[in-house]
C-alpha cells in the first residue's frame, strides 16, 4: 500500500488518535475512579439523570466488544503456544506450514492442553489483582522488546534483506491517490493504540491523582509505535527475502504459514529464531488479553458487588466455556455466514468482526461525542493538568476532539463494517 508512504500516513494517524483518545480515556477513568459503566454513567449524567442512564447503557458496548476480543485472544494464544512447542521440537521446521496450520485450526479438540494453560495462566494473574498485572507486564514486555531487537538484528544479517527494507520503507507516493490507503492506515493506527473505550478507562481509574497523565500518554505513544515499527522491520523484510510479495499474507497466514517458512529456510538457527518469535508473540498477546479481561473483571465487581476472587472464578468458567466453543469444537459449532464487509466468516471471524470492525470504531465515535460535546474538552484538560502539570496540546485538542476525530471515526466505522467500500 505504498511502503514508506503508507507508514508516514500511519504515523500521522497515530499522532491524531493518541492526541485525543488516550488523554480522554485516562482522564475519564481517573476522574470517575470506577470501571467503564460507572465512568460512562457519570460523564453522561452531567447532562441529567436520564442521560446518565443512557451513558450506563452505552457503557455495555465496550464491555461486549472486550469480551469478544478476549475470547479471540485465548484462541490465538493457544495456536501460538502450539507453534512454540512444535518449533522447539523441530517438527514445524520440516512441515508444510499450510497443511500444519490447517491440521489443528480446522480440527476438533486439537489445542485442548494449550487452551487450558492460556486461560488458567491469564485468570491467575487477574485473581491476584492490579499488582500482579503490573508485575507480569514489567517482566513480559521488556523481554518481548528485547527478543524483537535480537530478531530484528538477525533479520538484518540475511542475504538480500536490503530489498526487503526497500519494499517496506521506500515511499510509493502514487499509492496515496487511493483514498482507501488513507483509511487502511487510519484503521491500522486506531487498532494499534487500542482505543477501545474500556481498557484505558479501567486502568485510568487505578491511577493516583498525583501521577502525571501527560507522561503516561507520551510513553504509550512512543513505545507502542516503536514496537510496531520494530516488529514490521523484523517480519516484513524477512518474509520478502524468502517469499517475495507472494508470501506476504495477513493475519493467521502471515504468522502461522509465511513466517514458519522463513524460520525453516534459516536452517538450524531457524529453530532458535522461531522459538524466540513465538515466545515474544505469547508475551504480547497475553498482556493484551490480561488488559482486556481486567476491564471486564473491574466492571463485574462493580455490577454484582462481588470481591475479586469470586468475580474472577465466575468469569473463568464463562470465559473458558465461551472460548472453548471456538478453540476446541471446530466441526461441532461450524457454520459460515456472509458479513456486511463481503467476507465469508466462521465463528471466530464473526466475533472479530463484532469487536474490531463494529464495536471499537463505534465506541470511539461515541467517545468523541461524549468528550467533545457532552462532557466538554475542558473536563479532560482539567484532569490532565491536575497536580500542576501542563497539557500543552489543549488548544488543538479542543478542535480535534470536537470536529476532526468524529469525522475520522465515522469514516472508519463505515469502512470497517463494510458500509463504505
Amino acid at each position: 500500500n505504498g511502503g514508506g508512504a503508507f507508514l508516514l500516513v500511519y504515523l500521522f494517524f497515530i499522532l491524531v488518535f493518541s492526541y485525543v483518545g488516550l488523554p480522554a480515556e485516562f482522564s475519564v477513568g481517573r476522574a470517575a475512579g470506577t470501571g467503564t459503566l460507572g465512568a460512562y454513567e457519570m460523564a453522561w449524567g452531567t447532562r441529567g439523570k436520564k442521560m446518565g442512564t443512557v451513558g450506563r447503557i452505552l457503557g455495555w458496548l465496550p464491555l461486549i466488544g472486550s469480551l469478544c476480543i478476549a475470547i479471540g485472544y485465548a484462541v490465538i494464544v493457544s495456536y501460538v503456544l502450539k507453534a512454540l512447542v512444535d518449533s522447539v521440537l523441530g517438527t514445524l521446521m520440516t512441515a508444510n506450514t499450510a497443511d500444519w496450520f490447517a491440521s489443528f485450526s480446522g480440527s476438533d479438540f486439537s489445542v485442548v492442553p494449550f487452551h487450558i494453560i492460556v486461560v488458567v495462566g491469564t485468570l491467575l494473574t487477574l485473581l491476584l489483582g492490579a499488582k500482579s498485572i503490573e508485575l507480569s507486564n514489567k517482566i513480559m514486555m521488556p523481554l518481548f522488546f528485547l527478543i524483537f531487537v535480537v530478531l530484528a538484528i538477525r533479520v538484518a544479517l540475511l542475504p538480500g534483506v536490503s530489498d526487503g527494507y526497500r519494499f517496506m520503507f521506500v515511499p510509493d507516493w502514487s499509492a496515496l491517490k487511493n483514498p482507501m490507503v488513507w483509511i487502511w492506515a487510519m484503521g491500522q493506527a486506531f487498532f494499534s493504540l487500542s482505543v477501545t473505550g474500556s481498557g484505558m478507562i479501567t486502568y485510568g481509574s487505578y491511577v493516583k491523582k498525583d501521577v502525571n497523565l501527560n507522561k503516561a500518554v507520551n510513553q504509550i505513544e512512543f513505545f507502542d509505535t516503536g514496537v510496531a515499527l520494530l516488529a514490521g522491520a523484523m517480519i516484513i523484510p524477512a518474509v520478502f527475502v524468502f517469499s517475495g510479495t507472494d508470501g506476504m499474507g495477513a493475519g493467521p497466514s502471515l504468522m502461522f504459514v509465511s513466517l514458519p517458512k522463513v524460520f525453516a529456510a534459516m536452517g538450524a538457527a531457524g529453530i532458535v529464531v522461531g522459538a524466540l518469535f513465538f515466545i515474544s508473540a505469547i508475551f504480547a498477546t497475553l498482556t493484551s488479553c490480561i488488559s482486556v479481561l481486567e476491564s471486564i473483571t473491574a466492571n463485574c465487581m462493580e455490577i454484582f458487588h462481588k470481591d475479586r476472587k469470586k468475580t474472577v472464578l465466575i468469569l473463568s468458567v464463562i470465559y473458558l466455556a465461551a472460548s472453548a466453543v471456538i478453540a476446541l469444537g471446530y466441526s461441532i459449532f461450524y457454520f459460515e455466514v456472509q458479513l456486511p464487509n463481503g467476507s465469508t466468516a466462521q465463528l471466530l471471524d464473526i466475533m472479530d468482526y463484532i469487536s474490531n470492525s463494529v464495536m471499537m470504531p463505534l465506541i470511539a465515535l461515541l467517545s468523541t461525542i461524549l468528550i467533545g460535546w457532552v462532557k466538554t474538552p475542558e473536563y479532560v484538560i482539567g484532569e490532565m493538568e491536575l497536580g500542576g502539570y501542563a497539557f500543552r496540546r489543549k488548544r488543538v485538542y479542543i478542535v480535534v476532539i470536537r470536529y476532526i476525530a468524529p469525522i475520522m471515526m465515522l469514516i472508519l466505522f463505515l469502512q470497517s463494517t463494510g458500509i463504505l467500500g
